[in-house]
């Protein structure tokens, strides 16, 4: 005996048994539409391509860079103070690390006593010269008064002589005066040595007073040496930046060329190198736009332009640079680094963000109005002579 059957369970099992209802019309217009939209987003790409997209070049091979500078010590002394924080922003001039410049400061007083040595050499080297100038006066006021006695030593002689000869003088007198003749020219040759001697001195005097302006110059320019090696003490930020890896503890010994610490330019002065193959450069000139995007700054999009070509390419650059002259040959595709510069007045909250060697992506626009808009769609109208 069948056990009675409910009307809902009834109803269930005819709407079970009952054919599948046939495809809807929409389904059939989609169907056809289909091959319509994929010949029409075909056009679209294939015409942003022909008038926007052959003419960027991209590359991934690009970082940040700026020009980091890094300070070292210039003379042998230890840490005293160190102002400033690790990556703490400074300004020009700001005092960095301070070293100990006691053992400079002697060198200063030293140089200084030097100089004051060659000073004093130099001021008697002159007083001397005068000297002998003076000396030369009278020698030659002796010349003068050696030439008058010779003179009159002659003219007594010749008196004698004639007197002699008349029988009005004795011989001996005659003697005598022709003695005393000789005796004045012998006095002048002397006075005449004599002042030789002094003009000469005169010469080897201000050789001398040569020697010891020179020696004065030399012990000025080692109190100047002195002087710059004790600034050397107090390092300093040559411009504005942020200050950071720091290679000097408070109280460290340090050597004339340590490194001590570095500063990195400000975010804004950062630049960004990028390293295109020789096929992207064909159409690259200074000045064109470029889009660059950050990888450690998502959603960003930072404006720039071609600043310049490096005079090679990077493998010229290398330790060991290739040399294809010998041996197999694989030709392989170069790179050319390529100098990009941030436009002005960009967002500085996400310019605070960009650090040099952060990994980018440069994107350059080569067209020749690369004003011109790069979307999908404006590059259609374009095409179509529709803007």
């Amino acid at each position: 005996m069948n056990a009675p059957v409910s009307p809902a369970a009834a109803a269930e099992a005819s709407r079970l048994t009952q054919p599948a209802p046939p495809p809807r019309r929409r389904r059939r217009w989609l169907l056809r539409l289909l091959p319509v939209v994929l010949l029409l987003a075909l056009g679209l790409g294939g015409s942003w391509y022909w008038t926007v997209g052959r003419f960027l070049a991209e590359t991934d091979d690009a970082y940040v860079q700026g020009d980091i500078s890094v300070l070292s010590a210039r003379l042998e002394a230890d840490v005293l103070a160190i102002p400033v924080g690790d990556n703490q922003p400074v300004r020009a001039g700001e005092l960095l690390m301070r070293l100990d410049d006691r053992d400079a400061r002697l060198q200063v007083r030293q140089a200084e006593a030097s100089l004051d040595e060659a000073v004093a050499a130099e001021a008697t080297a002159r007083e001397t010269l005068e000297q002998l100038r003076a000396q030369i006066g009278a020698a030659r006021a002796q010349v003068a008064q050696a030439e008058a006695e010779q003179v009159r030593a002659a003219a007594d002689a010749g008196r004698t002589r004639a007197l002699v000869g008349g029988g009005w003088s004795s011989r001996q007198s005659n003697d005598q005066a022709v003695a005393d003749q000789r005796k004045a020219e012998a006095g002048r040759q002397a006075a005449e040595a004599e002042l030789a001697v002094r003009q000469r001195a005169v010469a080897v005097q201000q050789a001398q007073l040569d020697q010891a302006a020179a020696r004065r110059e030399q012990a000025a320019a080692a109190l100047d040496l002195a002087h710059r090696n004790a600034s050397y003490a107090e390092i300093r930020a040559p411009f504005d930046g942020i200050a950071g890896n720091r290679a000097a503890q408070l109280g460290q010994l340090v050597r004339p060329g340590q490194r001590l610490l570095a500063v990195a330019p400000p975010p804004e002065q950062l630049y960004v190198v990028a390293n295109f193959k020789e096929t992207q450069l064909a159409g690259m000139r200074p000045g064109q736009p470029v889009e660059i995007t950050v990888d450690a700054i998502p959603g960003v999009v930072f404006h720039g332009r071609v600043d310049s070509f490096a005079p090679g390419t990077g493998s010229q650059f290398s330790l060991l640079p290739p040399e294809n002259a010998t041996g197999n040959f694989t030709k392989i595709v170069q790179r050319v680094p390529v100098k990009l510069v941030l436009e002005p007045g960009q967002d500085p909250a996400a310019l605070a963000l960009l650090r040099p060697g952060l990994s980018v992506v440069a994107e350059v626009d080569t067209r020749a109005d690369p004003g011109a808009p790069r979307g999908v769609l404006a590059a259609a109208a374009g095409t179509l002579g529709l803007r």
